[in-house]
């Protein structure tokens, strides 16, 4: 069988047990035909090892998203891409949204591509332009890290760029007011692939800090190891 074929029938038997887990469900699936009320708004990367209603357990209608290259977050500007700037506007302004998460992880090929721009070569370019949102980051780390590895400077990178991404958000003027209002929250959120754990920010700290430890450090903890 072809793996085209195959993935066709992963999906299918997928949607399936979709059907039978949270379909059946009375209560649910009649709220789920009258509309979504979801409380977070979630701004993530396209990369396919990172979905955010995975990484959380979340079930349908907790979260919107929002999904593109890096999970960047362009400046409010009469020419900014409209597509991710409009379902920010559809989340804040219309759903209400109570927070705001923006989701970034290890091994991002979006910030590679910024980081090392010959890596990608297209007649296009589509990418890099994307990418130059983050330009000030790149050129932050190169000037802060210039002696750390290519590992570490990426790293850098895709963390400094939730914050950016956070910085350009406070520039939409409705999105400022609810949360200077105190009615919106702001989270920078970082998935460590290479050892499984979670990150936040910490404005106070100035430093992402574990909101879920690797598996191994937890186990070690519960058993007071």
């Amino acid at each position: 069988m072809k793996p085209a074929v195959q993935d066709i029938e992963k999906f299918i038997r997928g949607f399936s047990r979709f059907q039978e887990q949270y379909l059946t469900e009375q209560a649910l699936f009649d709220s789920l035909r009258e509309g979504q009320h979801p409380g977070t708004l979630v701004i993530g990367c396209c990369d396919s090892r990172v979905d955010p209603a995975l990484l959380t357990g979340s079930d349908p209608g907790d979260l919107f998203v929002v999904r593109n290259i890096a999970n960047l977050v362009p400046p409010c500007a009469p020419d900014a891409p409209p597509g991710v700037s409009s379902a920010i506007e559809f989340a804040i302004c219309v759903l209400q949204v109570a927070r705001v998460i923006v989701l970034g992880h290890a091994g991002c090929g979006g910030i590679r591509a910024l980081m090392t721009p010959a890596r990608l070569v297209s007649e296009t370019n589509f990418v890099g332009r994307w990418m130059s949102i983050a330009e000030p980051v790149r050129q932050r780390v190169l000037r802060d890290l210039p002696h750390k590895s290519i590992e570490e400077q990426h790293k850098a990178c895709e963390m400094a760029s939730i914050l950016h991404s956070l910085d350009n958000l406070m520039t939409y003027p409705w999105l400022k007011r609810r949360v200077e209002k105190g009615d919106l929250m702001l989270h920078g959120w970082y998935f460590d692939i290479d050892t499984g754990a979670l990150l936040a920010y910490s404005p106070r700290r100035q430093e992402f800090l574990p909101l879920v430890c690797p598996l191994e450090k937890r186990e070690a903890l519960r058993l007071g190891t």
